[in-house]
């Protein structure tokens, strides 16, 4: 399987900082894998992405150690703008990844396009796809100011996929919207790991983690304190000991464990409880139900 990012041990310090927020940091993660980053506030999670995207060192200074290695090629190698047509980033806040230079929805999509001088047909096709598939056709003609968060993050997301990256990096896309616009943005990160593409995801939403990532990357302090396949990660007793939440299902599964009811797993999805707990004649409705 083919390596597209390769952290070896990774240490940064910004410039105006004492401390480093990335301590001796080493992980790999292969294409075409979901890996979701998590861990508290002030972890490193956002630094991790900004150092896998290449703002650090292209953008932000200080003082970087280590190899940072994207589809076998040194971070330092590349230049800012190869790494915008490599490595699309999609930020926490969707109202500073809107231009301000475009009247509507569909020029907006189309302005990273425009900016490689792609020909004019060419980016009609592609925006017309991206709008389909990310469900915002209907917007296309909106000013990207008059959209509510929800809608300007899926503008945001298909500013980048219009781009086709390889890699995907989001930070928290979730973080200010309700449960429907979180789905939603689930469902486009879904359709991108069917197509293919090497997503890392920095989000705090658990259920949804376990529900569609692979892998877990585990920050505290700076450090990558554990690393590996989503259940094997909160099935570890030691990820109790960071103080991150874990999935419902998994809470609750833990909490009757300790009362003394044996588990045959730990479920880290709804639907798996009952298995889990070894309940006989649950047949699928009922299983799917308890989603």
């Amino acid at each position: 399987m083919t390596v597209m990012i390769d952290l070896k041990n990774v240490s940064y310090r910004y410039p105006v900082s004492d401390d480093f927020v990335l301590k001796n940091v080493s992980f790999s993660i292969e294409k075409g894998k979901f890996t979701a980053i998590i861990g508290n506030n002030g972890s490193g999670k956002t630094t991790l992405c900004n150092t896998i995207r290449g703002f650090i060192p292209h953008f932000y200074k200080g003082d970087l150690e280590g190899e940072v290695i994207v589809d076998k090629k040194r971070m330092s190698d590349y230049q800012l703008g190869q790494l915008g047509e490599k490595v699309g980033y999609v930020f926490q806040n969707p109202f500073i990844q809107v231009s301000g230079v475009k009247d509507n929805v569909f020029e907006e999509v189309a302005y990273g396009l425009e900016n490689l001088g792609v020909p004019v047909e060419e980016i009609k096709k592609r925006v017309e796809e991206v709008l389909t598939l990310v469900k915002i056709e209907h917007l296309r003609d909106k000013n990207p100011f008059d959209l509510s968060g929800g809608q300007r993050q899926r503008v945001a997301l298909a500013s980048i996929i219009v781009m086709d990256p390889d890699i995907l990096v989001i930070d928290e896309p979730t973080s200010q919207l309700d449960p429907i616009g979180t789905e939603q943005i689930f469902d486009i990160i879904r359709l991108m790991k069917e197509r293919g593409k090497t997503i890392v995801l920095v989000e705090h939403k658990m259920d949804l983690i376990a529900e569609y990532a692979d892998n877990l990357l585990v920050m505290h302090e700076g450090e990558l304190v554990m690393n590996g396949p989503v259940r094997e990660v909160f099935a570890n007793p030691a990820f109790r000991k960071y103080e991150i939440q874990y999935p419902h299902v998994t809470e609750i599964a833990l909490q009757l464990q300790n009362l003394g009811m044996p588990l045959s797993f730990l479920p880290v999805r709804d639907i798996e409880l009952a298995e889990a707990l070894n309940m006989t004649g649950v047949n699928e409705y009922d299983r799917t139900s308890l989603k």
